[in-house]
């Protein structure tokens, strides 16, 4: 699959984009970009990170960070694949790692904040 590097690796276990902000943002789900191995978290999270790295780099395909997850997206066709090549490890982020999170980020009307 053009624009997808099996080898790459994740950037880290959360949002590099909200870890980065001071103070440290927080996020719903997290996204992988399966050319560069960035993690931004995803489109209904208050940055949208991982669509925003997709516009500045052209990389156009996400998978899923989400333990139990295992689709594909591709922003520049707008096209969701349940499946695609394998990626380096790891798959997803920690499993106690919450969603939303981290956890001690996470505003009590964390809801109000979601992009839909």
């Amino acid at each position: 699959m053009q624009g997808v590097d099996p080898t790459a690796v994740p950037s880290g276990t959360g949002c590099a984009d909200c870890e980065a902000t001071d103070p440290p943002g927080w996020w719903f789900h997290l996204r992988r970009c399966a050319q560069c191995g960035h993690i931004g978290c995803c489109d209904s999270s208050p940055n949208q990170h991982a669509s925003a790295h997709a516009a500045a780099t052209g990389h156009q395909f996400v998978r899923s960070f989400e333990p139990g997850e295992a689709w594909f997206y591709d922003y520049g066709e707008q096209v969701l694949y349940e499946s695609g090549p394998d990626l380096a490890p790891p798959e997803h982020h920690p499993l106690d790692q919450t969603a939303p999170g981290p956890a001690d980020r996470v505003p009590a009307d964390w809801a109000t904040h979601l992009h839909r």
